[in-house]
């Protein structure tokens, strides 16, 4: 595709957000549209296909905050007719010698996106994306893709998820584009990750939420544990723990490169909906022996503050 063809494309309105649009917003229109138009759910629809390229060619542009801000500038140059014509023969404007330092904006977007009038272009990069579990997130897998060139046959591809990626995160994998005169492409996988039944995470950190008695946190315990791991450990209850408190067992997070996160596991304390029979007289007479204590002394100076 040439230069020109680029900065001439709305690509706002071929995803169909505002110009002013957060990355947020631009990423969860590119996913709904990506799901929609996919050339595995929509096969030989060549009108689909073509779109779903050129989402992709948006999504590429905008996802990116530094291509986005120099397409911006370019963009909006064009609108005003700050040139006419990128290969250097027509009227260029003060505004683009302010914006490009007198660059010619053929070479400008050449650099910027691949494409221009020095030789054969790579074909296209393409995106997809696939869900993995969130164990898968945490110590890697490998995936197995099967998915439709830009010539509509199907080719088998595995990619290799390294261990402890993010919801969101991108994977590339060399080669696996578009074709072009000077080589295919690449291929973009975003991963969405499975949330866990009892797992958390907080940066390179786990978490877990342990439920825990009311008489465990007023008297202390040992509790087991589960790790992501597959094995226990024994966390120490210490008398007199509150509610929502956060213990932390070292070296049972996440495992990048060198360094490994922690296990953060919060108290969850659980009060009895029922209790009768001796429980119930045990706790009357609990109250009783601690009825001086008035933990609201200070609830209505505060308020009044």
């Amino acid at each position: 595709m040439a230069a020109k063809d680029l900065y001439e494309k709305d690509f706002y309105k071929v995803l169909g957000v505002d110009k002013k649009a957060g990355a947020d917003e631009i990423k969860k229109k590119y996913r709904t549209l990506a799901r929609e138009l996919h050339p595995d759910k929509n096969k030989g629809d060549a009108a689909k296909e073509e779109k779903f390229k050129g989402i992709s060619e948006a999504y590429e542009i905008l996802s990116d905050a530094k291509k986005r801000a120099e397409y911006d500038e370019a963009r909006s140059l064009y609108e005003r007719g700050g040139f006419r014509s990128p290969m250097g023969g027509g009227q260029q404007g003060g505004d683009f010698n302010d914006i490009f330092g007198g660059g010619n904006p053929q070479d400008i977007f050449a650099n910027l996106f691949g494409g221009g009038r020095r030789g054969p272009r790579k074909g296209q990069d393409l995106q997809t994306e696939a869900t993995i579990t969130f164990r898968e997130s945490i110590v890697g897998t490998h995936l197995d893709l099967r998915l439709a060139t830009d010539r509509g046959a199907a080719q088998n591809i595995t990619a290799r998820v390294p261990a402890g990626v993010n919801d969101g995160a991108k994977i590339r994998v060399k080669g696996k584009g578009a074709a072009g005169e000077a080589g295919p492409g690449d291929l973009f996988i975003m991963l969405h990750v499975k949330p866990h039944a009892i797992f958390g995470r907080k940066g390179e950190n786990l978490t877990l939420t342990l439920p825990v008695t009311f008489t465990e946190a007023a008297l202390g315990a040992d509790i087991k544990v589960p790790t992501m791991s597959g094995d226990d450990v024994t966390v120490r209850i210490a008398p007199g723990t509150s509610n929502g408190r956060t213990l932390r067992v070292k070296g049972r997070g996440i495992t990048k490169g060198a360094t490994t996160g922690d296990l953060l596991v919060t108290v969850d304390v659980q009060v009895p909906q029922r209790v009768d029979g001796k429980a119930l007289d045990a706790l009357r007479v609990f109250a009783e022996e601690t009825a001086h204590e008035d933990v609201r002394a200070d609830l209505v100076t505060k308020a009044k503050a």
